[in-house]
């Protein structure tokens, strides 16, 4: 049996199928509701002790989701629900998975993205506080073992042991999902959005997830065939790394810059500085976790990436908060998100957060080759009031004594008002093209929708198209072009975003080599 689903994380895997959803341990009531409360919160301190000790082993973005679940845990406003029911009469482990799920069924029956992507990581704060009241442990998965359940919690990635190959298949999950991120940054393959796969399946399974399907059951002319293309895949990987130290150029002998996009100022300590061209996209919104950060902080981890990366550019983007990436303390609940206060319209809605950001880049700024660029710009003007903030922020920092120069300030092309009307805005300092958003905006259909994950694509004339045009204006007015989308670094799409013009792409670190070849295979 077939089943097809949506590739979250390229690459072949074959072995025994593990069950992620074997229900917890009994729990055992206590005598009144003072102990069932005191329980609860036992449970929770263990899961917050559990969690931190896991955030001692990882780093970058593994680390922050880890720190994300610990703040949940630590909010009153997520236990206070169980809480309350106990004093009704309720167990702890049935008030709390009745609070958790009442919320998980919210996130789930979300039309945004995000919420339903964070839907895993509530289940995986729920089950982890069950387990701890019924004092139950994991199973490990054995080696090899394919991960198929309906969706996959953090913490289970981050302790199963994949040196010995494996993967993960699931009937729900999302390629938004924290757990895809992480597989896609660990090379483990993964394939969501099997939702017609068997209650119960065991025995062996073959996970495709360079295509996006699992075969159970398989004859042995599937596996034969399966084996050949896990072969001629890694034979590709294998072939790619020759490439990750070369310039990247077209078969016709055109250049093209390939930079890497990074979350976290850790992220650099494992990259080659000379396997790129420098850093398309350093994401800020990731260093505002539990508390906003001071100008300090931000100083400190914009200057690691800047002498890190030398007289190479460094791409920063101004906190992108809002949409998909909630900040407490600073983002807003709207019905809508992705279509509201989000972005440079919450930056520049909240100048006490963005002019401390604005500082830490001035001042970062002489460390290294910097540039600035502002996410979800709509209108000519949002651009002119945040460069005009560089400027006052710049007059004050020379008042003061203090060191600093001013970046290149240019915009994302995410938002289809600037793709449609580039020459809006022929007064920034350069174009980058976010592919995820904009490609989202023009086809209207979410990238983890598996029913609209077809229409989900950078290759569609329509944006195509836009694309083209941003970047034949670009030469036209010498503005470099460049895209740091997930489009970047797929091989697939990669030739048709050099025919549009492209000859700047960013792409996630573990598709450098990848992205590389691709583009010397590129005949245009």
């Amino acid at each position: 049996m077939r089943i097809e689903g949506i590739p979250a994380s390229a690459g072949y895997a074959e072995g025994p199928l593990f069950d992620l959803d074997r229900p917890p341990a009994v729990y055992i009531s206590k005598a009144s509701p003072v102990e069932e409360k005191a329980a609860l919160k036992a449970a929770i301190g263990k899961a917050v002790s559990r969690l931190a000790a896991l955030v001692e082993s990882v780093d970058g973005d593994a680390a922050g989701i880890l720190e994300f679940h610990i703040a949940m845990l630590e909010d009153d406003a997520l236990s206070g629900p169980a809480l309350a029911s106990i004093g009704s009469g309720q167990r702890a482990d049935v008030a709390w998975r009745a609070a958790l799920d009442t919320e998980i069924a919210g996130y789930e029956t979300s039309d945004q993205d995000y919420f339903r992507a964070r839907a895993a990581d509530l289940r995986d704060i729920r089950d982890q506080v069950l387990r701890a009241l019924s004092e139950d442990s994991e199973t490990a998965a054995p080696p090899g073992a394919i991960l198929f359940g309906e969706d996959i919690a953090p913490t289970r990635f981050l302790e199963t042991d994949w040196s010995k190959g494996g993967g993960i298949a699931l009937r729900a999950g999302s390629t938004a999902s924290h757990v895809a991120m992480l597989a896609r940054s660990r090379g483990v393959p993964m394939v969501v959005g099997l939702a017609a796969s068997p209650a119960t399946p065991a025995g062996v399974a073959l996970l495709d997830a360079e295509h996006g399907a699992i075969l159970l059951s398989p004859s042995p002319a599937e596996i034969e065939a399966f084996r050949q293309s896990s072969s001629s895949f890694a034979a590709r990987q294998g072939e790619a790394q020759t490439f990750l130290t070369r310039p990247a150029v077209t078969r016709a002998g055109t250049v093209v810059r390939v930079q890497v996009n990074i979350a976290y100022p850790s992220d650099v300590d494992g990259i080659d500085v000379a396997s790129c061209d420098g850093v398309g996209l350093m994401r800020t919104e990731f260093l505002f976790g539990k508390t906003l950060p001071d100008e300090e902080t931000q100083y400190q981890a914009y200057r690691k990436v800047l002498e890190w990366a030398g007289d190479k550019p460094v791409t920063i983007r101004t906190v992108d908060a809002g949409g998909d990436k909630p900040v407490p303390g600073f983002t807003v609940e709207e019905t809508n998100p992705f279509l509201g206060l989000r972005g440079i319209r919450l930056s520049l809605a909240r100048l006490d957060v963005f002019r401390l950001q604005i500082r830490a880049l001035l001042r970062a700024a002489v460390h290294g080759n910097l540039k600035v660029m502002f996410p979800m710009i709509a209108t000519p003007e949002e651009y002119s009031q945040a460069a005009a903030l560089f400027a006052q922020e710049r007059d004050t920092l020379a008042a003061d004594g203090i060191a600093h120069k001013v970046p290149p300030l240019g915009i994302m092309v995410e938002v289809p008002s600037v793709a449609i009307t580039p020459e809006a805005f022929a007064h920034v300092a350069f174009f980058s093209i976010g592919s995820n958003d904009l490609t989202q905006y023009v086809m209207a259909a979410a990238r983890d929708n598996a029913a609209v994950a077809h229409l989900n694509s950078v290759r569609y004339p329509s944006v195509l198209r836009l694309i083209a045009s941003v970047a034949a204006f670009g030469r036209e007015k010498k503005i470099p072009v460049g895209l740091c989308g997930d489009a970047g670094g797929d091989p697939a799409a990669i030739p048709a975003l050099i025919e549009a013009g492209l000859r700047d792409l960013s792409v996630a670190p573990a598709q450098l080599a990848m992205a590389k070849a691709a583009i010397a295979d590129v005949t245009v």
